[in-house]
């Protein structure tokens, strides 16, 4: 992946920071926008200039022009980044039991908290939601003293949400396996069809943070049910892109994006997190090679989640574009970039057709660009909104 392409601005005309690659890119662009200015609008710049040294002059200079009005609004600038749309986490499910798989759930399958995630000698191995993995017997009497009681907590709060715990039995002591927590164990065994022994031995659950998308089966029916059975995501969609470090400055948490789908359709998202540490890809791809990216060389991870999920379907590991909105102007003066003209003595100028039919040239500092509107932020003395600048023929 190549270096992300920006809008640029008069602030910061080279990106300082951005990578030599970017500011090359940027100004090849710029110099043909400039050239396509220049060659539309010369006869309009000139013959102001030459014939009332700098002011006015009626509009006509015999090319097809258009008028636009000059705008108060906001603006934004846009970087634009390959990414990688799929699913966020990687879980890989060990087996704890004895025993040898007897059913194991479909690729792409979703299993939730209390469901089966799969069978040993037929007897289900049950998903639950928690962060510290199973690695003991679960039995009344098991405290906080048996080194943490994390996992017995994490069952609590499960049997509260599946409906068979009274949260207010267990609302005390959350890390105990109580009377209460024996009872729930007992409902959720009574619902899987097992012996209501209201224990649950090493391999009875799997705890996972989330719901569990099903990857890939690592184990086949009757093999061994010890070692890694099957691998899986969350089910919530992200977006990832691989950053060239030279760009991170550019990208923050909290940034609004602008995902554009395989079949060109968009969907908005934000930044959720952008990697403090480069890493070089294990492969040494460095991803598609697109903007970005690096090449194959170090990148640092940015994550992105899309605000509709839905909008994405099923896609996975799908290629998109990120547009991430990282600067963003309010209530400032606005014209299309087609209408800057440049000036023979350098910087840039619009053409302000007045009410009674004259034209006058007005100077303008340059501020942002936002590409998807394109328009560009202008101040200049004698600039207001509502004014019509003339905008030349393509």
């Amino acid at each position: 992946m190549s270096g992300g392409t920006t809008s640029a601005t008069s602030e910061r005309p080279e990106f300082v920071g951005a990578g030599a690659r970017r500011r090359r890119r940027w100004w090849v662009i710029v110099a043909a926008v400039l050239v396509l200015i220049a060659a539309g609008a010369l006869t309009v710049v000139s013959g102001v200039f030459d014939r009332s040294g700098g002011n006015s002059s009626p509009g006509d200079n015999g090319s097809a022009t258009s008028l636009a009005t000059v705008q108060r609004r906001s603006l934004s600038r846009q970087t634009q980044f390959n990414g990688t749309l799929g699913y966020a986490g990687s879980y890989t499910v060990l087996g704890q039991a004895h025993g040898v798989v007897t059913w194991l759930p479909a690729v792409g399958r979703v299993i939730r908290q209390g469901q089966v995630l799969y069978r040993v000698d037929e007897a289900p191995v049950v998903l639950l939601y928690g962060s510290t993995p199973a690695y003991r017997a679960l039995a009344e009497g098991a405290t906080a003293a048996d080194v943490t009681g994390a996992d017995v907590a994490q069952l609590n709060h499960d049997l509260v949400a599946l409906g068979y715990v009274d949260k207010a039995d267990v609302d005390s002591a959350w890390d105990e396996f109580t009377w209460a927590t024996k009872a729930g164990v007992e409902k959720l065994q009574d619902h899987l069809g097992v012996d209501e022994t209201g224990e649950l031995s090493l391999g009875d659950v799997v705890f996972l943070p989330t719901a569990a998308r099903v990857t890939t089966l690592q184990a086949s029916l009757g093999a061994p049910a010890t070692g890694p059975v099957l691998q899986a995501s969350s089910t919530a969609r992200t977006v990832s892109v691989a950053l060239a470090p030279d760009l991170q400055s550019e990208v923050k948490a909290g940034d609004q994006v602008t995902i554009t789908l395989p079949d060109g359709s968009t969907t908005p998202g934000t930044v959720t997190s952008v990697g403090k540490v480069a890493t070089v890809p294990s492969n040494n791809s460095g991803g598609s090679g697109g903007p970005g990216g690096s090449d194959g060389g170090p990148t640092v991870p940015v994550t992105i989640r899309l605000t509709h999920p839905p909008a994405a379907g099923s896609l996975d590991q799908a290629l998109v574009e990120v547009a991430i909105t990282d600067q963003t102007v309010h209530n400032v003066l606005a014209v299309p970039v087609a209408a800057l003209l440049t000036r023979s003595g350098g910087g840039y100028a619009v053409e302000v057709a007045a009410g009674d039919g004259t034209h006058h040239l007005v100077r303008v500092t340059l501020g942002l660009f936002d590409d998807a509107a394109g328009m560009v932020q202008v101040s200049g003395s004698g600039l207001a909104a509502g004014q019509r600048v003339v905008v030349p023929g393509q």
